[in-house]
């Protein structure tokens, strides 16, 4: 019956996705939401995606695949010095041949094609849904067109092309407030299913004699460590945690998220000898803004793929309260 119906549609000149439903009810949006983040978690899929900003671009290779242990990926960076991402579930190994080094880490925030960094009922208070009845084609596959439509200035907007047969994300958008796109990420070739399955994802080197260096992290709360850190409107903390800098340093890391856009909080002790205080202020860059000040004896840096406002705002109202000994 489906290929009958494919084949009318092709006949009367519409789209073969035209009977694809578009989700209307909030609860639908909402479901939806969640097949397209399932579907970077639980699909196997390999293939090619470029990142943009501005005049650069950057290629990786992915190989994403699910079996009876969980989750298994490997990121091939396609430029520059050679570098893989391997993952296991939430263990995270960075590999850099040049160096026979080996980062590892747990898990931080979602990466492509996943999206969501939380639920989809908190991105839906932050963002109106439009659906777009066009069809489009990313990696020569049709895919339906979601905008994803701020309801203030505290962040962007996003456009987004999800593909019609398995819901995995095939391009994302971010937008300006006069539409302007500021940067994407997007497949340019994708194999989907079992055709994936036999791709590798372990890392392409033995890394046995490589230096191993573990990132250990601790989970911290700033407030009781005196840091009054205000949440632009729609974000919410996601994560804290301490890990080390250097031989006799560390970092203390916020994470904000409003389920969609993320921001962080890095405060660490301040180091004439790599902070200057002409380093304060703003840095823009397609999409991620940056804000450095000092705080007190500390150094304090906000980024964020939100808009520089929200960014300033933010870092220009954090304090410190010493506690009191």
């Amino acid at each position: 019956m489906r290929c009958l119906t494919a084949f009318l549609l092709i006949a009367l000149g519409l789209p073969v996705w035209a009977d694809t439903t578009i989700p209307e009810s909030q609860d639908e949006q909402a479901d939806f939401l969640v097949k397209m983040q399932s579907a970077a978690r639980e699909l196997d899929y390999s293939g090619v995606y470029t990142y943009q900003q501005g005049t650069f671009i950057s290629s990786s290779r992915i190989v994403h695949r699910v079996d009876g242990t969980g989750e298994r990926e490997r990121i091939e960076g396609l430029d520059g010095t050679p570098h893989e991402l391997v993952r296991h579930n939430d263990e995270v190994q960075s590999l850099h041949p040049d160096h026979k080094l080996v980062i590892h880490e747990q898990r931080q925030g979602e990466r492509f094609p996943a999206l969501l960094q939380d639920e989809p009922g908190q991105v839906l208070e932050h963002y109106r849904i439009q659906f777009k009845s066009e069809p489009d084609r990313v990696a020569g596959r049709d895919c339906l067109v979601v905008v994803l439509i701020p309801l203030d200035q505290q962040r962007y907007g996003h456009i987004l092309c999800v593909d019609v047969g398995s819901h995995l994300l095939l391009r994302a958008q971010t937008v300006a407030q006069q539409n302007d796109i500021i940067d994407q990420i997007a497949f340019v070739s994708l194999t989907v299913g079992e055709d994936a399955a036999d791709d590798r994802v372990s890392p392409s080197w033995d890394t046995d004699k490589w230096d191993v260096d573990d990132v250990p992290m601790a989970a911290i709360d700033l407030d009781k460590k005196g840091w009054r850190i205000p949440t632009p409107p729609g974000f919410r903390i996601m994560t804290q945690v301490s890990r080390p800098l250097r031989a006799d340093d560390f970092v203390n890391q916020m994470v904000l998220t409003d389920g969609l856009a993320s921001i962080s909080v890095f405060v660490e002790p301040f180091d004439d000898r790599r902070h200057t205080l002409s380093a304060q202020g703003g840095v823009h860059k397609g999409s991620l803004n940056i804000f450095r000040r000092r705080v007190s004896e500390y150094w304090l840096t906000v980024l964020g793929q939100v808009p520089g406002d929200t960014l300033r705002d933010l870092a220009e109202r954090v304090e410190y309260v010493p506690l009191a000994h």
